[in-house]
């Protein structure tokens, strides 16, 4: 009774990702606020993250860290459910293709294909939610200056401009990163899980905060280029780039092969605090869901 209890049934799954993905945005986002100035910023703007930090913050202070904020935050509870949703329905795909295995329990293999799901099937949100972040992470740096006063002003704005096209500009670049990537956060998380969780107990809060951490870390440590070149496209004039190629190889030539790794240095800084508490955001929502059903 007491196990069955602490099932983890689609209302809870979707309640507790909400609270993961609040958490990790309110931790992350001061980072992913200079990750995406530093790609998106015309070369020699800034010399590094540290010079990034103080421009950014002598216009308009620390609040300037949270621009875009809105965006992540409403898209955090439908994306984070989602993810964590079709991650389940990936492994159900697993057992489902192979109904001769001797064991449930799945490999590391059979834990990326269930990720890499996940990572295409959360797409549809991910994408409009960054096109409209980005945008307002970045529209100070382009010419005009500041043109939307925020999320709903700046989705409304988008879609004139060019429907539903604009808003999911960068789609194929965003499942560039989030395919793989998804693939490497849930085999990190599944591998610190495994190898922290003592038998019959479940998992410390230190635990839960380090294996977190770490699947951020392992997702972000081969997401960057494809990440370099979704903001890129994400933040430049319609008709800039003809698509994810084009972008990568223009990058390349004009500003050289580590164009495709600016802003690993926020990327990494961000990954491991915001995607640890994310787990355990999700983790605490979960206990308390427990508790109450």
């Amino acid at each position: 009774m007491g196990e069955k209890k602490r099932e983890v049934d689609q209302l809870k799954a979707f309640l507790g990702g909400g609270c993961g993905g609040i958490a990790n945005v309110l931790a992350g986002q001061p980072f992913d606020t200079l990750k995406v100035r530093m790609q998106t910023a015309a070369p020699g703007q800034y010399t590094g993250l540290a010079d990034c930090f103080r421009k950014t913050i002598a216009k308009d202070g620390l609040k300037a860290l949270y621009r875009g904020v809105s965006a992540p935050l409403i898209g955090v509870t439908p994306m984070w459910a989602l993810s964590f949703w079709s991650y389940d329905l990936g492994q159900r795909i697993v057992w489902a293709a192979t109904p001769n295995r001797k064991s449930k329990d799945l490999s590391m293999a059979e834990f990326a294909f269930a990720g890499g799901f996940s990572g295409w099937a959360t797409t549809i949100i991910t994408v409009p939610m960054e096109r409209v972040k980005v945008i307002l992470q970045t529209q100070d740096q382009v010419k005009g200056g500041v043109k939307y006063k925020g999320m709903i002003d700046a989705g409304v704005g988008v879609f004139k401009e060019g429907g539903f096209g604009s808003l999911y500009r960068g789609t194929i670049a965003t499942m560039a990163r989030d395919v793989p990537g998804s693939a490497a956060y849930f085999v990190a998380y599944e591998y610190f899980y495994r190898l922290l969780k003592k038998e019959g107990q479940s998992m410390s809060i230190g635990a839960t905060l380090f294996a977190g951490g770490m699947s951020g870390v392992a997702m972000w440590s081969i997401a960057i280029p494809p990440d370099v070149i979704k903001s890129r496209i994400q933040a430049s004039p319609a008709g800039t780039y003809k698509g994810f190629v084009d972008c990568a190889v223009k990058m390349v030539a004009q500003e050289g092969p580590t164009a495709l790794f600016k802003g690993l240095g926020p990327a990494l800084l961000r990954a491991f605090p915001a995607n640890a508490a994310g787990f355990l955001g999700r983790a605490a929502g979960l206990e308390l869901m427990h508790q109450m059903w």
